[in-house]
C-alpha cells in the first residue's frame, strides 16, 4: 500500500521502519519541525532513506484546516494514513481522504483512558490492566471503532517508563503493524467502542501534578509512578518545590532507622534513610521513593537529601582531564545548537531529551567501560562540570553510595598486580572473623602462605544467617522485579568479565589450576552461567490445573513458583570458582539469598566475587561468603534453623552427614552432588585418534581433580594394547609445571593431604597386582606435583577399580569383543553414577550402552562437555538434584498450589 506516516518520536520511526520491510511504499513523513536545530528521529530515517519529508508546525488554525497544507499532504497519493505517535490535530479533510481511511496507535485499552495522558492515568489509577488500541482515527477524542488491542500486566512497581519500554513500545510497534497488515488483507474489524467503563482524564502537566499527602500509601505511589518521569509529582519541602522519582511499596518494618524529614501536608515526617526516602499515607502504609528533583533541575538520590552539595570537587588527573575533554566532544556532538560547551552548560536545558540521555551513556561506556552509568546518573548530573565529577568518581571506585572497604592483599603476578579481599563478606561488608581468628590459604605450586584468610566461627554464621534472612524477608531483594533481579546478575557477569584475568589469576596460585584451564573454564563458564540464570529470572512460572472436584461449584486451581529463603552453599576446592556460580546463580535467579561455604584451602575467588557482587549493587545481606571449616561452618549451616536449603557438593562420606544433619535440623531442602567413579567405554570400533585425544582429556582434565573425571577404563580386548601405548605416548608429551606458564599443561595438586592420598592410593593399586604403566609418585620439586599415572590389568575386586582417586589417575580394564552387557554390568557395579561415556561408531550400540549406563550423565563420543543449560547431577551414592539449566531452578523453589471457587 502506499502509505503516509504522521507521527513522531523513535515510536513513529520504529512503525515507520518496518513498514518498509513489510513492502509498504511511504509515500510521505508528516512530521514535527526540528527542535534546536535536531530534526525528529523519523524525519531523519525518513531523510536517510530519500522519502518526502513535510515538518508543518501546524495543519489547523482557529479550528479550520490550512488549504495550503491539505493540499501537500493529497499530492502524496496516500491510501492509507498511520499515525504511531502524533501529538498535532489533523482535520478531518486528512484523516477522512485516504482509501482505506487513517489508523491510529493510543497507549491504553480503550474506551478507559481517552486523552493525551493515557500512560500516566493508567498507573494513576491503579489498573492492573494496561495495553494499547490501535483504532480508525476519528477527530481526536480517541472515540473511533477499534481495530486492534493488546494488553499487559502492570507491575506494583511500573512508572510510565518501565511499562513504555517493556510493552508498550515493542509491542505498540507489532501491532501497529499488524493492524496495517489485517487490512492489507482486507480483514480489519471495525469494533465500536462500548460507552461504559469509558473514562477521559486531562493532560498531566506540571501545575497539576503536585501531590495530595490525604491519601493511601497506594494512591500516593501511584501518583508519584504515574508522574515519572513526565511531568513528574510534586510537593513544597523546606520552602522549594521537589519532584519525586522512583516510588515502590514497602513494609512498615523496613522504615525504623532514619532521619525525619517534615512534608507540609504529610500525615507525617518522612524518613531520610540508606534506602532512600519513606513517606507515609494516612493509612499509616509506606512508600520509598529514591531520587528528588529540585527546581534548579538538580537530581539527587533521595537517601542523600541531608547530604546533597556537601561533597567537594576532586582534582582531575592527567588521564581524567584527556576523558573530560572526550566527553566535552561528546556532549557537543549531542547539543549541537550550543556554540561551546562550558563547565556549566546544563544538558537538559540545552536541549537534550530522553533519547540523548541512551546515547551519552553508551558513549561513556565506549570510552571507559569500567565507568557503568544508568539513565538516573544523568538526570541527577545535568551540568558538564557535575556530570565529569561523577564520571571520575565512578571510574574511581568512589561512588555517592556507601564505600565499600576492602583490605587488599596485593601482588604483582602473572603480569598484573592482583588485588585479594582476605575477610568474611557479611552484610555487605568484608569483616574480621569474631575473636580476629585467621588461618593461612598456602600455593599449591611452591607451598609457600599466599596471605592470612579469616576463619569463621559460629557466631559468623549467625550473623550471616540472620542478615540473609532480614534481606530476603524484609529488604530490597525480596521485593525487586524479577527483571532488574535480572539485570543485576548480568552486571555482575560484565563485572566478572571485566575481571576475568585476576580472577583466573587467583585461581591458579590458589588452587593450581593451569591459567589458561582457569581462564576458560573456572572462570569463563562462570560468566556464562550468572549470564545464564540471569535470563530465567522473569520466566519462572507455574501453571492452571483443572482438578475434578469441581462441581456443582466452579473452581480454579494454580500453581507458584517462589523462592525457599536463606540458603546455604557449601562447594569443594576443585572448581572454587565455577562451583561458586553453579549453584549461587540458580539460586539468586530464583529471588534467594546466599551463605556460601568455600572450601578452606580455596577461599580467595569466592571473596573476590563478594567484592565484585557488592560493586555489582547487590543489596546487603544477599550474598554472604565464610572462609572456614567444614566441621565448623559447614555444620551450622546444616544445623541452623533458619537456613531452609543447603546445596553442597564434595565426597559422598561428608554428604551423607549434612543430610542428616539437615533433617534432623529443620528438615532442610538438600541436593548433593558427591563422588563418582565414572566408567568409560571404549569400543573397538571407535575412531581411535579421538577416543585417546578425549580419553586422556577424561581423566587428566584439571590434573584430575573433576568430580565426572572418567575413574576406569573399559578398552575392548582387541584394541587395548595399542590403546594404551597411544596414551604412553601423548602422556610422555605433557608438560608438568608453573601454572602461570602459558606452556604448562599439568599443575600441582590441589593441597599436600591430597598429594598424599594419590601416593597411597598408588601404592595400594601395585599391592593388589595391578601393572603400574608410568607414574605413580611425588615429583621430586617444591609444591604439590604428582606424576600422571597409568594402571592396567586392573581387576573388579581391586580397591583402585571401585574407588576414585580425583587426581591423575587412568585405571585401565579390558573386555572381551562382544560382552556388551558383561561390560555394561561391571560398568554399572559401584555405588556411583555420576557420568559415563562411551565411544563406538555404531550408533545403535551407543544409544543401547547409553540406555543402559546408570549415571546422571553419560557421553557419546565426547567427554567432560558441559553446558549451562544441561542439567548435571548424579544417581545412587553420587548424590541427587541438579546443577545447570532449567532444572537448577528447582533445587531453589517451592511450589505452592492455589484453589480458588467462584
Amino acid at each position: 500500500m502506499k502509505i503516509a506516516v504522521i507521527g513522531q518520536s523513535l515510536f513513529g520511526q520504529e512503525v515507520y521502519k518496518e513498514l518498509r520491510k513489510e513492502g509498504h511504499t511511504i509515500v510521505g513523513v508528516f512530521t514535527i519541525p526540528d527542535k534546536d536545530g535536531k530534526a525528529d528521529p523519523l524525519a531523519a530515517e525518513a531523510e536517510k532513506d530519500g522519502v518526502s519529508v513535510f515538518k508543518f508546525p501546524r495543519w489547523r488554525v482557529k479550528g479550520q484546516a490550512i488549504p495550503e497544507v491539505v493540499a501537500q499532504y493529497k499530492a502524496t497519493g496516500a491510501e492509507l494514513n498511520v499515525m504511531p505517535f502524533c501529538s498535532q490535530f489533523i482535520p478531518m479533510e486528512v484523516i477522512d481522504h485516504p482509501k482505506h481511511g487513517s489508523i491510529i496507535y493510543h497507549p491504553s485499552l480503550l474506551p478507559r483512558h481517552r486523552g493525551a495522558s493515557a500512560i500516566n492515568w493508567t498507573l494513576i489509577h491503579g489498573d492492573k490492566k494496561g495495553g494499547f488500541t490501535v483504532f480508525w482515527a476519528d477527530d481526536g477524542l480517541d472515540t473511533g471503532p477499534v481495530l486492534l488491542q493488546r494488553e499487559c500486566d502492570v507491575e506494583p512497581n511500573d512508572t510510565v517508563n518501565t511499562i513504555y519500554k517493556r510493552f508498550l513500545f515493542p509491542e505498540g510497534v507489532k501491532g501497529t503493524v499488524e493492524a496495517v497488515r489485517l487490512i492489507a488483507q482486507g480483514k480489519a474489524p471495525r469494533i465500536p467502542q462500548p460507552e461504559e467503563g469509558a473514562t477521559y482524564e486531562c493532560i498531566q502537566k506540571k501545575d497539576n501534578a503536585k501531590i495530595d499527602w490525604n491519601q493511601s500509601a497506594e494512591a500516593l505511589h501511584n501518583w508519584i509512578r504515574g508522574n515519572d518521569k513526565v511531568p513528574g509529582a510534586w510537593a513544597e519541602v523546606d520552602g522549594q518545590k521537589v519532584t519525586f522519582y522512583g516510588s515502590s511499596l514497602v513494609d512498615n518494618g523496613t522504615t525504623a532507622n532514619g532521619q525525619p524529614l517534615d512534608i507540609p501536608g504529610a500525615s507525617r515526617p518522612g524518613l531520610v534513610t540508606k534506602s532512600g526516602l519513606v513517606l507515609f499515607g494516612n493509612d499509616g502504609k509506606a512508600l520509598l521513593v529514591k531520587n528528588l528533583q529540585f527546581e534548579d533541575g538538580k537530581m539527587i538520590a533521595a537517601a542523600q537529601y541531608f547530604r546533597s552539595g556537601s561533597s567537594a570537587a576532586v582534582e582531575l588527573t592527567e588521564e581524567e582531564k584527556a576523558f573530560a575533554e572526550q566527553m566535552r566532544a561528546v556532549w557537543q556532538s549531542i547539543l549541537t545548537n550550543v556554540a561551546q560547551i562550558e563547565d556549566s552548560t546544563d544538558f537538559f536545558k540545552s536541549g537534550a531529551a530522553s533519547m540523548d540521555v541512551v546515547r551519552l551513556v553508551e558513549e561513556v561506556k565506549l570510552r571507559a567501560s569500567s565507568c557503568q552509568l544508568q539513565n538516573e546518573d544523568v538526570y541527577m548530573n545535568t551540568s558538564f562540570q557535575d556530570f565529569i565529577q561523577m564520571c571520575v568518581r565512578k571510574l574511581r571506585g568512589e561512588d555517592d553510595e556507601e564505600e565499600l572497604v576492602v583490605d587488599y592483599v596485593e601482588k604483582n603476578i602473572n603480569n598484573m598486580t592482583v588485588k585479594m579481599p582476605h575477610q568474611l563478606f557479611i552484610n555487605g561488608e568484608f569483616v574480621d572473623a569474631e575473636g580476629g581468628k585467621t588461618y593461612k590459604t598456602i600455593n599449591p605450586t611452591d607451598g609457600t602462605a599466599i596471605c592470612d584468610v579469616s576463619l569463621a566461627q559460629i557466631s559468623d554464621v549467625d550473623k550471616a544467617v540472620a542478615a540473609a534472612k532480614e534481606a530476603f524477608e524484609e529488604g530490597e531483594w525480596g521485593k525487586m522485579n524479577p527483571r532488574d533481579r535480572g539485570r543485576l546478575i548480568h552486571k555482575l557477569a560484565d563485572l566478572m568479565e571485566e575481571h576475568q584475568e585476576e580472577l583466573a589469576t587467583i585461581e591458579a596460585i590458589d588452587s593450581g589450576a593451569v591459567y589458561t584451564l582457569a581462564l576458560k573454564t573456572h572462570v569463563g563458564m562462570s560468566i556464562q552461567t550468572f549470564r545464564y540464570f540471569a535470563g530465567w529470572c522473569d520466566k519462572i512460572q507455574g501453571c492452571t490445573i483443572p482438578i475434578n472436584q469441581a462441581r456443582p461449584n466452579r473452581n480454579l486451581t494454580f500453581t507458584k513458583r517462589e523462592p525457599i529463603g536463606v540458603c546455604a552453599i557449601v562447594i569443594p576446592w576443585n572448581y572454587p570458582l565455577m562451583m561458586l556460580a553453579w549453584k549461587t546463580a540458580a539460586c539468586l535467579a530464583a529471588g534467594n539469598t546466599v551463605v556460601l561455604k568455600p572450601a578452606q584451602v580455596t577461599p580467595l575467588t569466592a571473596v573476590k566475587f563478594a567484592e565484585l557482587a557488592a560493586r555489582a549493587g547487590f543489596p546487603k545481606g544477599v550474598i554472604n561468603i565464610l572462609p572456614g571449616s567444614g566441621s565448623l561452618v559447614g555444620q551450622r549451616l546444616s544445623d541452623h534453623p533458619d537456613v531452609r536449603k543447603l546445596g553442597f557438593t564434595g565426597s559422598t562420606e561428608i554428604g551423607k552427614h549434612i543430610m542428616k544433619s539437615c533433617a534432623v535440623s529443620n528438615v532442610k531442602k538438600v541436593s548433593l552432588e558427591l563422588g563418582g567413579k565414572s566408567p568409560l567405554i571404549i569400543f573397538s570400533d571407535c575412531d581411535m585418534d579421538k577416543a585417546v585425544r578425549m580419553g586422556m582429556s577424561s581423566v587428566f582434565f584439571n590434573k584430575g581433580e573433576n568430580c565426572i573425571a572418567a575413574g576406569r577404563l573399559f578398552v575392548e580386548e582387541s584394541i587395548h594394547d595399542q590403546f594404551v601405548k597411544r596414551v604412553v605416548e601423548e602422556m610422555k608429551k605433557m608438560r608438568i609445571g608453573d601454572p602461570l606458564d602459558r606452556s604448562t599443561d599439568h599443575g600441582p595438586q590441589n593441597h599436600k593431604a591430597h598429594l598424599d592420598k594419590l601416593v597411597e592410593y598408588c601404592q595400594t593399586g601395585v599391592k593388589e597386582g595391578a601393572t603400574l604403566v608410568c607414574g605413580g609418585k611425588q615429583v621430586q620439586r617444591p609444591g604439590f606435583f604428582f606424576e600422571p599415572t597409568l594402571f592396567t590389568d586392573v581387576q573388579d575386586h581391586m580397591y583402585i577399580a571401585q574407588e576414585e582417586s580425583f587426581g591423575p589417575v587412568m585405571i585401565i580394564s579390558k573386555f572381551k569383543s562382544g560382552e556388551v552387557d558383561d561390560v555394561l554390568r561391571r560398568a554399572n557395579a559401584t555405588e556411583y553414577g555420576l557420568a559415563s561415556g562411551v565411544f563406538t561408531r555404531d550408533i545403535s550400540k551407543a544409544l543401547y550402552v547409553s540406555e543402559r549406563l546408570n549415571a546422571g550423565t553419560v557421553f557419546v563420543n565426547t567427554y567432560n562437555k558441559t553446558d549451562v543449560a544441561a542439567p548435571f547431577g548424579g544417581f545412587k551414592q553420587s548424590g541427587f538434584g541438579k546443577d545447570l539449566g532449567q532444572e537448577a531452578l528447582n533445587e531453589y523453589l517451592k511450589t505452592k498450589a492455589v484453589t480458588i471457587e467462584y
